[in-house]
């Protein structure tokens, strides 16, 4: 089979539910991950993505639902799991004390494990990263363990390739070192990447399509500029936003108010809102969002202004 050919799977998940005793982790989830594509999973703690990539990748079992890949099912399936790597944190701890293991150890298994290993590549991460193949799991700085699992991902050249939280240790610097190795990569071999991360800002540009997982329902699943260009921020007199929301016909998602003054979110494109705003003669700054805040809006549930609708996937 070619590389073309691999990278053409998609990874589909059907009615997929899982709970942990009464907790409802998952409900009746539905995804397709298409390939060639770099994917942004998005939530908030708690809500359901360790357990849904564990679903996806065959590491954890479901309570109903479907899990495919390339129209195959990925449980028990070598030669489906053979193009998928789950690459998650590293723990300087195991159940029996502390991780004797070596980053060599480590190398060595997925070299195995891995059909697509590229063992070249490996060297070149772990020359650039100045890890040491000696040094010993639980001695390594969360920094360290970060990128022992990001030499995982990449060098495993799997064509669907899974990463849970990959910067989490990481300074600005490798973060962003990752991300354009990231992309390289992608643009290199057209493989598929699907990443978890609570730091959105920094990813928001490398990802194509955004997934946003809250209290186990996908909610969104769009291209990232798509996403956001679906909102905007309001800001000015309280009186003017309110009457530009009545004009429009939408509540705030979030609000924000300053005396007289209040800052707003709407599910509304900008250029809307600002004509809107226009052709009622009222003084409001009209301003885009980021993908962040965009989140914030949409799963930011304490102070809700108006809970979101939510959406299949």
């Amino acid at each position: 089979m070619t590389t073309n050919e691999q990278n053409a799977k998609s990874l589909v998940a059907k009615g997929v539910c899982k709970a942990y005793g009464k907790k409802q982790v998952l409900q009746n989830l539905d995804l397709t991950l298409e390939p060639g594509r770099i994917y942004g999973l998005i939530g908030r703690n708690g809500a359901g993505k360790t357990t849904l990539l564990g679903i996806l990748t065959a590491q954890n079992t479901l309570d109903a639902g479907s899990v495919s890949y390339g129209g195959a099912p990925v449980w028990e399936n070598p030669a489906a799991l053979a193009d998928i790597c789950f690459s998650r944190e590293l723990s300087p701890n195991l159940l029996m004390g502390q991780n004797t293991l070596k980053v060599r150890d480590y190398l060595r298994a997925a070299r195995v494990y891995y059909p697509h290993w590229d063992e070249a590549y490996a060297k070149r991460l772990i020359d650039e990263f100045g890890l040491d193949p000696k040094a010993k799991i639980y001695k390594l700085s969360k920094g360290m363990l970060s990128m022992v699992t990001i030499v995982l991902a990449l060098a495993s050249r799997a064509p669907l390739t899974i990463l849970d939280e990959p910067v989490a240790g990481l300074d600005v610097v490798a973060r962003e070192r990752f991300y354009q190795l990231l992309l390289e990569d992608q643009m290199a071999t057209g493989r598929s990447f699907v990443v978890s991360t609570h730091i959105i800002e920094e990813a928001a540009a490398v990802f194509e399509e955004v997934v946003l997982l809250d209290e186990g329902h996908i909610i969104e699943k769009c291209p990232t500029d798509e996403l956001i260009s679906q909102f905007c921020c309001v800001s000015g007199h309280e009186d003017a936003i309110n009457a530009l929301c009545q004009k429009l016909g939408v509540a705030p998602l979030e609000a924000q108010a300053l005396g007289r003054q209040k800052a707003v979110t709407l599910r509304v494109s900008g250029e809307r809102a600002g004509q809107a705003a226009v052709e009622q003669g009222l003084d409001l700054d009209v301003s885009p969002l980021s993908l962040q805040k965009v989140f914030v809006a949409l799963c930011g549930h304490e102070h809700p202004a108006q809970a979101p609708e939510r959406k299949g996937a």
